[in-house]
């Protein structure tokens, strides 16, 4: 059995000011706190998830190593069984882009527009000073 305390949703939602800062990563709950005035993105970021479950922000942000074993030492708790969801499973599809339809995409928005540019620039540099 776990000595780690279990913490409902209910009771997190309210814990979201500058003077008690909790949210939930994992199904596990972290109280920040004393970490606000420390943290590299400033207090604001980690006042706007406090109160909240913050694993997707935490995600996308792609945090080092060192973060994620820093964590550990504001780990209070976990939730309780019944207010638990599973993680989602971030899945790419590298092959099938869905923000981006080959067909429709126009020439400048592609990485052929840089390259032209960049050559024409070379050729008329070297026409104009060479």
């Amino acid at each position: 059995m776990s000595d780690k305390k279990l913490f409902k949703r209910d009771e997190i939602i309210n814990r979201n000011s500058k003077t008690d800062a909790v949210f939930i990563i994992k199904n596990q709950v972290y109280d920040v706190t004393k970490f606000l005035d420390d943290h590299p993105g400033g207090h604001e970021v980690l006042l706007n998830v406090a109160g909240k479950d913050a694993s997707e922000d935490f995600d996308d942000i792609g945090h080092s190593m060192d973060a994620k074993e820093l964590m550990k030492k504001y780990l209070i708790g976990d939730l309780v069984e019944e207010d638990r969801v599973e993680p989602k499973k971030r899945k790419f599809d590298w092959d099938n882009p869905k923000t981006e339809n080959v067909a429709e995409t126009s020439f400048t928005s592609s990485w052929k527009f840089p390259i032209v540019l960049g050559l024409i620039m070379t050729v008329l540099y070297t026409y104009l000073f060479g």
